[in-house]
């Protein structure tokens, strides 16, 4: 066995590795519980779709998270240390809240039920934001590749908690005892918490919320420059663009291709979850090997490539008999856009891991995932208006062409062959 192979395994099966899963899976849990079971659950008991949809609006804490994460930066809380004492707040504030949707009734209690769930998106964005600083301080700059792409993909798997083991109880079970199932998943993360050890501190804790707010935008602007600053923010909010427009409306897609809503669900829940996570991990073992900048570079024409998979399909029409040759092909878009999205995700999530200085992790990490979560936010609410003047093809091709500008930034950014 040679020395690198050693390395390899060593890196890969290591306590801070195994760290990363448990935080991904803290992390995943409440957000798939309420964009997953929590509808599933208004729904069965009777509630109107409008109502529903309202519900998205409690995401709104995901985007704005930068807006306290200083304070997480700032203040420490008298146990356990700067990061593991927020960990643990927040752990706990959630396992209560989500146990708590049981013991009201969505037909009479509706506006309680939705303030619940905005604590729980509230608790949700703040745990990610400790989690994401805790992620950065425990991993060396060689290890952010493989340690984000395992916290990445435990996210995703998480949600089979909400998105499938809740539902099929559910048929068993009162909703009330669902929830509070669903809430002890939540334990190993308070586990992990309690075992882990606090991070070393690289750089001295901001002394003043004045400081804290302030002295990241400061730094950030100092180190790299007004233009690199600028550079950097510009690739951010565009990396992903493309591959972001491409998704926002993939079900009604399949459906105006002709695809029935149980065949969708059928083949997307395999063709789209497990080609994510086996793209994450060899994303992560590959970084390793090439570092962030060509991982940026190759796993991003994938992720380019992967939305022309969908123009392929479009250019069909609408299919007027769908058997095993179209679902196949439905399989295989999907899948290699699953698979785009998990490397690109991971080179992503490494690259702006990188981008932060230790003193400010937390407020600099929450603002650069914002920036990031602008197009799915805003950008895409405008493509039900596109397909609708263009057609489908037409706007993917689009959306690829939105997808260079952030492929064209990385010779600014992550340069070939150079490492920060």
């Amino acid at each position: 066995m040679t020395k690198t192979s050693i390395d390899w395994r060593r890196d890969v099966f290591s306590r801070t590795m195994l760290t990363c899963l448990f935080t991904g899976f803290a992390s995943g849990l409440p957000l798939y519980t309420l964009i997953n079971l929590l509808p599933a659950w208004l729904r069965s008991e009777g509630v109107d779709l409008k109502s529903i949809g309202l519900f998205a609006l409690i995401g709104l804490p995901y985007t704005w998270k930068f807006l306290w994460s200083p304070l997480m930066d700032r203040f420490t809380l008298p146990m356990l240390g700067r990061r593991r004492g927020w960990m643990l707040l927040t752990q706990l504030a959630l396992l209560l809240a989500m146990g708590l949707f049981g013991l009201f009734n969505p037909q009479q209690d509706l506006w309680t039920i939705a303030a619940l769930a905005l604590a729980v998106a509230f608790f949700s964005a703040s745990l990610d934001i400790v989690l994401d600083a805790f992620r950065r301080e425990i991993l060396k700059d060689s290890e952010l590749g493989l340690g984000n792409t395992l916290h990445i993909n435990t996210y995703r798997l998480a949600g089979l908690v909400p998105g499938s083991l809740a539902l099929i109880l559910a048929d068993h079970l009162p909703w009330g005892s669902v929830f509070l199932i669903t809430a002890l998943f939540m334990l190993p993360g308070v586990a992990m918490t309690l075992l882990v050890s606090e991070p070393a501190l690289r750089a001295a804790a901001p002394k003043t919320l004045r400081e804290a707010v302030i002295e990241p935008f400061h730094e950030f602007i100092t180190r790299q420059g007004w233009r690199g600053a600028l550079w950097i923010l510009g690739f951010i909010f565009l990396y992903k663009l493309g591959d972001s427009m491409a998704t926002s409306l993939a079900t009604p897609f399949y459906l105006d291709m002709g695809f029935a809503k149980s065949q969708i669900g059928i083949v997307a829940k395999h063709a789209a979850l497990w080609p994510a996570v086996i793209g994450g991990l060899l994303g992560g073992v590959w970084m390793l090997k090439l570092g962030i900048n060509r991982a940026l570079w190759a796993f991003g024409v994938v992720q380019v490539l992967s939305i022309l998979g969908f123009a392929w399909l479009a250019s069909y029409g609408r299919f007027d008999t769908v058997g095993s040759t179209e679902l196949a092909q439905l399989a295989l878009v999907i899948g290699f856009e699953a698979l785009g999205v998990g490397l690109g995700t991971a080179a992503f999530v490494a690259f702006i891991a990188r981008c932060t200085h230790p003193a400010y992790t937390a407020t600099q990490f929450a603002l650069f995932t914002s920036l990031a979560a602008v197009p799915r936010t805003l950008v895409n609410s405008a493509t039900g208006f596109i397909v609708d003047q263009v057609g489908w093809m037409s706007f993917f091709f689009l959306c690829t062409a939105l997808a260079l500008p952030g492929m064209m930034l990385l010779v600014k950014v992550a340069p070939w062959g150079k490492e920060e």
